[in-house]
């Protein structure tokens, strides 16, 4: 087996469109340090607020199991409701959760991107 020497990626090589080029701020500068600031700071906002919301609704949805009239004794299908609805209704929030967060992660870096091609 022969053996290969993995390298760091060449500042050289183009970034393709679409994908997040940090290299082309000096995060030296000024500038760049607002920029990369920034874009922390929005990602960070973001990852706060779906995290709160996601376990706002869980928490929601488990007063409802623990509270709501009746929800322990009725059955669908040969199932408990608490049950069903534990197995399978917390699975389209987490999916709505993480589009959610993915699409405006994605948001935000284009508006940084186009920060950075401004400049």
């Amino acid at each position: 087996m022969t053996r290969v020497r993995v390298t760091a990626p060449r500042h050289s090589v183009p970034v393709p469109r679409g994908r997040l080029a940090y290299g082309d701020v000096n995060e030296e500068s000024d500038a760049g340090k607002v920029f990369v600031r920034s874009l922390i700071r929005s990602q960070l906002r973001l990852a706060l607020v779906v995290a709160c919301g996601f376990l706002l609704i869980l928490a929601a949805f488990a007063a409802f199991l623990v509270f709501g009239p009746g929800v322990a004794e009725t059955t669908v299908l040969g199932i408990r409701l608490d049950w069903l609805l534990l197995g399978v209704g917390v699975y389209p929030v987490i999916g709505l959760s993480a589009w959610f967060f993915t699409r405006a992660a994605a948001r935000n870096e284009a508006r940084y991107r186009d920060l950075v091609e401004e400049r």
